[in-house]
Order: C-alpha cells, then structure tokens, then sequence
C-alpha cells in the first residue's frame, strides 16, 4: 500500500477519500464511539544501547570525516567547514572508517566528479556513517533520488554547518539551500573571518566573489553558486591581513571568474589588487585565479602592471575551451578567438616570461573535425604550459545536454590527439641553467621532494629539506620534465623566511581569537545574526530562539505534529466540522 505522501496534495479535497465519513455521519454514529484505554507495550519504549535516544547524544564530541572535490573555491569552503565544526568541538580526522559523521563537499563541473561523490554517498550508508552533503551537486540538484532523506547545506550556509551536523548527527535531516542578502541584495555568501583549518598551513584561499555573468550552456555550477555577488574590497583585505598574522606565505584569490569581481558593487578586480599587494609582506607571494577572456580585456593594461609586481606571481589562468567561433557561439561563451589572442599577446609581450594556463573542452555538440583541427592549431602555436584538457560530458538541466552529441568514440579520440600534441613538447627544457627564486610551500604527491614556485608559478621541486619550508630560496636548475623542473639550493644565497610570524600546525584552526575561544570554553557559540552579517554570541541552550523550528533540537517532530494539527483543523473547517469527537 502506498504511503500518504506518495504523491503530491494538490488541493486539501485529496486528502479525504469519497468513501470517508461526511460531518453529518459522523454526528449520527458518535454515540457508538467509546473511549478505550491504550495498552502500553513496554518492549517498544525500551531503547537499546545501540539506538540512543536523540536528546541523549552529546554534540561536539564526535569525529568527522570531510571529502572535498573540485576547485580552489570549493577547497576553500570545505576549509571554513572544517574549522567551525573544529572549534565547536568535533574532531576532524583523516581516517574515514573511525568517523561518526561524513562531510561530503562535492564538484558538479563534470559526470566523473559526481559519481565519485555518490558512491561515497553509498559508501558512507553502508558503513552506517552519519551525512552531511554540501557543495554544488546537492545545491544545484537538491531532489535527487539518491540526495532523499539525507541533510545539505547549501554553498552559501558554511556558517551554519555546526547546526546542521548537530542536528544529523540526532537523527534528523535538515537542508538548508537559502541564499544571503542585505536589504534584497545578494551577498557573496558566508563571512570571511570565520574560523577554518588550511589543508597547507602556508597557503590561504580567499573566495572574491561567488557566482559569475555568464550563462555558458555547458555549465552546471552556474546552477549552484548563481549569479555574481562580490564581497567588499575592505572585508578581502582584512581576511588577507589576518592570513599572513597566523603565518601564511601564499594567497590564492579564487572564484567562478575573479575577473568579473566587483562588476556588481561598483568596483574592479584591479582596484582590489592593488589594495592587497600594499599588505603583503615581503617574500609572500600572491597568485589569481581563473579570468574568462571579456572581463579581463577592459583591463589589460592595468593587469600587466600588477603581475609584473615582485610580490604577485606572472601566471593567469584563461580558459578558452575552443579555438572555433562557431563552437564558442555554441557554448555562448561572449567572446571570439581573436579576443583570447589579443589578451595572451598583450600579456606575453608586457610581462616577460608570464605563464598562461588554459582549458579546453574537446568534443562538445556540434564540434567538427576543422573545428578541432582549429583547436590543435592554437595549441601548437602558443605551447601552453599548463593545459586542462576535458572531454565533453552532458551535464543534466543544461542547454548542451539536449543538442545533438558528438558520438563518444570520436570525443575520445579527440581528447587523445591534443593529450599526445600537449605531451609532444617541454616547456622548460630551455630554462635548465638558470638561477631561479622560489617559494616553498608544498610536499610532492611522491613525498620524495619539497615543491616550490618561481615567479612564474612554475613547480620547481626541491630537496625535501625541513629548513626550507615556507622559505623564499635561490636554486639553480639542473634538471627539466614536462610538468616541473628540479633546482638545487644556492650554497651562498640567502634563505628568506617569508612568513612574518609562525605558522599555524597542520589541523590548526585559523581565526579563533581570544574571544572565541573564550566563548567556545564557556559553552557559548558564534552564531551569524538573522539579520545582518555580524556575529552575535548566544548561549548553545538560548541559540534555539534564533533557529527555525526545523533547525531546533527535535524539531522535526515538532513541525510533523504541527502540520498534522493545523492539517486536521483545515479538514474539518471544510467540512463544516468543528466539533469535538472521541
């Protein structure tokens, strides 16, 4: 038999049947209606040791297991997340088998990227692990079958990962997807001082802006972080302040497309950078995101000026997914080849050994082979060092997913031809010999090195020595591969500490002042005020009256039995009924 919210109520009429009992009836068998007294089955009111009742478990004492895919942005927020459920108390572990609780922070760009988060989403059921899902697949595809019953907090609710844990880890599934405004305006999502855990301590990510203008017909994240809201220079600056006061030596600025910040607050992505690089110490560096062609046009001139700067790294990542017009219509994309070449060409010539990354995507709908054939000729003439190469894959709800597809063996060929021409060149065979400063931040994958970056943000791989991490060093290059080079350390020349104070250790949390750790000792909790983006300190019992039902402890029942109620009531109005029954 089918349950009662099977199908969707479409008027209050569906929920009485044509066989129910009308009013008058109803008052005429009333008097064959007797009270009668429940018999209490003691077993079922008896829980078990292994099914704790949910007033019982303690919060703040359970380990949690965070997964993040995707971008620097999305890497950024599971940073936030992991923070404030540290700070809270929850213990942040690496081992997924021994955490109560998974935080699955996912990538909606590609199929792949997904699928690996839903099998991790069965995974964790399996495993009997409390979820918790976060990142733009839940946000931007919320009723998904296998997203049913489980709780999601939305790209732009981080601050409030604590009550959503809280409240899963009680058995209740809780989803909160709203986006932040003041006075209607959208704001760019969660405050930027909260506390967080740096996966490198050395590095910090600071999210510009969220969302972008664009409206590529490819892409799902448009889906999740919507449209472009920039966070006020001010706030950027403080956050990039404090960063460097807790020892970071590197900042990464990221979002969907850096160089449309500030469009939609009156301001620019220059007048921002220029800002930063004032309060960056000497021997830290700064590094930008990923820019789409139209935006940083207006600005070409200015740029050059700013990554010529010592202090800002001569790298820019420009996507231009094809080299074919008629495909960059296609993806409505806003731009044309020549606009992309005229931003590389510029930059190339006013920023001498300036590196640029680029993606392309190969085989979208509608892609021909003298399209492609155009795409390899691009590649062939600019030899980009960093290439991210992507086979098409249709993404569910976006306009490319209904146009007519480019058969899958010939994507993958494709996608093959330019991975063998991207591979069929070295870009730094001609920089073996050169003396090069660079900044070390990093351990390789292989944990046989130390990786640094010139001033190019190309990775030089370095002796795995411990004095010289976080260290700005000279080397001299003895050795060239595709992706990197390797550089000996400079007997004579100085080694540079970059970080003005001391780091933080690894799985320390970052932005916990001395009033917040006050207020975490005490049993209080930071708490974002409805109205207005400012903290506000409530007590964790007196917290509930800032909370909506569902986010209160228990209150899923409550807002059942409230429904159900106020249900019964609007039934018997409509009937004509409101008399009192046994």
């Amino acid at each position: 038999m089918p349950a009662a919210c099977d199908s969707v109520l479409e008027d209050i009429e569906d929920i009485v049947s044509a066989e129910d009992l009308k009013p008058h009836d109803r008052q005429f068998v009333r008097k064959n209606v007797f009270p009668k007294v429940r018999k209490r089955n003691s077993q079922k009111n008896i829980q078990t040791d292994d099914d704790p009742p949910s007033d019982s478990i303690i919060p703040g004492a359970q380990k949690i297991w965070i997964r993040t895919w995707g971008c620097s942005h999305n890497n950024s927020d599971g940073e936030y997340m992991a923070g404030q459920l540290a700070a809270y108390g929850y213990k942040i572990t690496d081992n997924s088998a021994e955490a109560d609780l998974w935080l699955l922070n996912s990538c909606t760009v590609k199929n792949p990227a997904e699928d690996h988060f839903r099998n991790s989403i069965k995974k964790a059921q399996e495993g009997k692990k409390k979820v918790v899902l976060a990142g733009c697949v839940p946000q931007a595809q919320p009723r998904q079958d296998y997203l049913k019953g489980l709780s999601i907090i939305g790209v732009q609710q981080i601050d409030r990962v604590v009550e959503v844990v809280e409240e899963t880890i009680k058995g209740h599934s809780v989803r909160l997807l709203g986006q932040k405004k003041d006075n209607g305006k959208r704001l760019g999502g969660a405050r930027l001082d909260l506390p967080k855990i740096r996966k490198n301590p050395l590095i910090e990510i600071i999210s510009i802006n969220t969302g972008c203008l664009n409206a590529c017909t490819y892409c799902k994240t448009k889906h999740a972080r919507g449209d472009l809201a920039s966070y006020p220079i001010e706030e950027l600056v403080d956050r990039a302040k404090q960063s460097f006061q807790e020892g970071v030596c590197e900042i990464w600025l990221t979002s969907e497309d850096t160089g449309a910040y500030g469009r939609d607050i009156g301001t620019d992505l220059p007048t921002l950078l220029w800002k930063l690089v004032e309060v960056i110490p000497e021997g830290a560096m700064l590094r930008l995101g990923m820019t789409n062609p139209p935006y940083i046009l207006e600005h070409l001139e200015e740029m050059a000026k700013i990554l010529n700067h010592p202090r800002v790294y001569a790298f820019l990542h420009i996507p231009v997914q094809s080299a074919s017009d008629s495909v960059l219509m296609d993806m409505k994309r806003e731009y044309c080849v020549a606009d992309f070449k005229r931003v590389v060409d510029f930059l190339k010539e006013k920023v001498p050994g300036i590196t640029i990354a680029t993606d392309i995507i190969c085989g979208f709908p509608g892609e021909t082979d003298e399209d492609f054939q155009e795409t390899m000729k691009l590649v062939e003439q600019y030899r980009f060092p960093s290439l991210f190469i992507n086979q098409f894959y249709p993404r569910p709800g976006t306009p490319a997913a209904k146009m007519h597809q480019v058969p899958a063996a010939v994507k993958k060929q494709r996608t093959k031809d330019l991975s063998q021409l991207f591979h069929s060149y070295n870009p730094y065979d001609h920089k073996v010999g050169e003396r090069q400063r660079v900044l070390v931040t990093e351990e390789s994958f292989d944990s046989n090195y130390y990786v640094a970056h010139n001033p190019f943000y190309e990775q030089v791989l370095v002796p795995k020595d411990p004095l010289l991490m976080g260290k700005m060093v000279e080397v001299n290059i003895y050795e060239a591969g595709k992706h990197f080079m390797k550089g000996q350390p400079v007997s004579d020349a100085r080694v540079y500490t970059a970080s003005i104070t001391r780091p933080l250790a690894k799985g320390e949390v970052s932005g916990l002042t001395e009033e917040f750790r006050h207020a975490s000792q005490n049993g209080t909790n930071w708490k974002a005020h409805p109205s207005a983006e400012i903290p506000v300190k409530t007590p964790l019992r007196s917290r509930m009256a800032l909370q909506l039902p569902w986010q209160q402890e228990g209150g899923g029942l409550k807002i059942l039995s409230v429904s159900l109620a106020l249900l019964a009531v609007l039934v018997m109005f409509y009937y004509g009924g409101m008399k009192t029954e046994l």
